[in-house]
């Protein structure tokens, strides 16, 4: 198996083994779910939107993946605090390998936490408008996990510190979250507000798998700019984790 393979594996098997992770995981998107999605549910509806648990379960689904590939970066820095790192970065083999496979692992974890999520919200009365489309839907929730798996190697390339981190990652998450429009439509929405909503690349998963799940009048940019922009911001954050790597010292 190649490096990038055992490092990969080596991430899934920490989050299978982690129940404790995968419950506590469930606080976040239940909380949205539970109190947004049935709380706002009538206004929603008065407003003529429709079901507001259905316009929101895409964006808990997003939320969630942004969450766990971002906090997979914590994980670079306990090796490198436990001294696996160090252990990783003398062995013969490229740098790029350990990184691919290190944000691999990581968007992996994000999307078997995605798929978790998407069971909760099925039995809180979400419906896809097609089964069809829940394939294509996690082939972007798997670009989403990539992207900020790939951030997160990134920063945590470049911090040392875990509250610095966590600083960072606080500092990050939230605000990328609000901004996506996970809890709110795009349209009629005050000019700044807009313009720092397509600067985030949530925005552009969530409207994609709002479209492929609940209907394409629900996108607002349109399947083919979501996936155009999440690959493009992709290949820079790579490149951007893979040249951070390439410089870290354990």
């Amino acid at each position: 198996m190649t490096v990038v393979g055992i490092l990969w594996l080596r991430e899934v098997k920490k989050y299978l083994r982690s129940r404790v992770q995968m419950v506590a995981s469930l606080g976040g998107p239940l909380m949205y779910l539970g109190v947004l999605g049935f709380g706002l549910g009538p206004v929603f509806q008065r407003a003529g939107q429709g079901s507001y648990l259905q316009f929101m379960a895409p964006g808990v689904i997003g939320m969630t993946v942004l969450f766990t590939a971002m906090f997979s970066g914590i994980a670079m820095l306990w090796d490198r605090q436990f001294g696996f790192l160090k252990e990783t970065l003398v062995a013969p083999v490229p740098r790029l390998a350990i990184m691919l496979g290190r944000t691999l692992g990581g968007a992996t974890v994000a999307v078997l936490q995605g798929t978790l999520i998407f069971g909760v919200t099925l039995i809180a009365g979400f419906r896809p408008v097609s089964v069809l489309a829940v394939p294509v839907a996690f082939l972007l929730i798997a670009l989403i996990a990539v992207v900020f798996a790939a951030l997160a190697t990134a920063i945590g390339s470049t911090i040392k510190e875990m509250q610095g981190f966590q600083m960072v990652m606080n500092f990050l998450v939230m605000p990328l979250f609000f901004l996506s429009g996970a809890l709110y439509p795009l349209v009629g929405l005050p000019w700044v507000l807009a313009a720092l909503t397509r600067v985030d690349p949530l925005t552009y998963g969530v409207d994609g798998m709002r479209g492929l799940l609940i209907g394409r009048g629900s996108a607002h940019f349109g399947l083919g700019v979501d996936v155009a922009v999440l690959l493009g911001v992709g290949v820079v954050f790579v490149a951007a984790g893979a040249w951070r790597f390439s410089k870290i010292e354990a």
